[in-house]
């Protein structure tokens, strides 16, 4: 028997930056189509052969996603998400 902890939870790349902290960090933040959930991915550029392709959208756990308790903030992950989601395939590469 799975709990809803254990179901996976679609989310949409909605921003993508790079880190203040260290250099060749990229955070790629992923978001619910609601906007009130996000998941965090932070990638390291170890080098240019080190290929990972960023898909417009993955399956997180949903014990990985964090609120969003902002609410200009949902309601700009709200828009990217769905425009994501109108124009790309979950697979397509980003």
């Amino acid at each position: 028997m799975t709990t809803d902890s254990e179901e996976p939870v679609r989310v949409w790349l909605v921003e993508r930056t790079y880190s203040d902290d260290e250099q060749n960090l990229i955070i790629l933040t992923y978001a619910t189509a609601d906007g009130e959930r996000y998941f965090r991915k932070e990638r390291a550029l170890t080098s240019f052969t080190d290929v990972r392709d960023t898909t417009a959208a993955v399956d997180a756990n949903s014990d990985n996603l964090g609120t969003v308790n902002d609410s200009d903030l949902q309601e700009q992950y709200a828009a990217e998400a769905q425009r994501m989601a109108d124009i790309h395939d979950p697979d397509d590469i980003i």
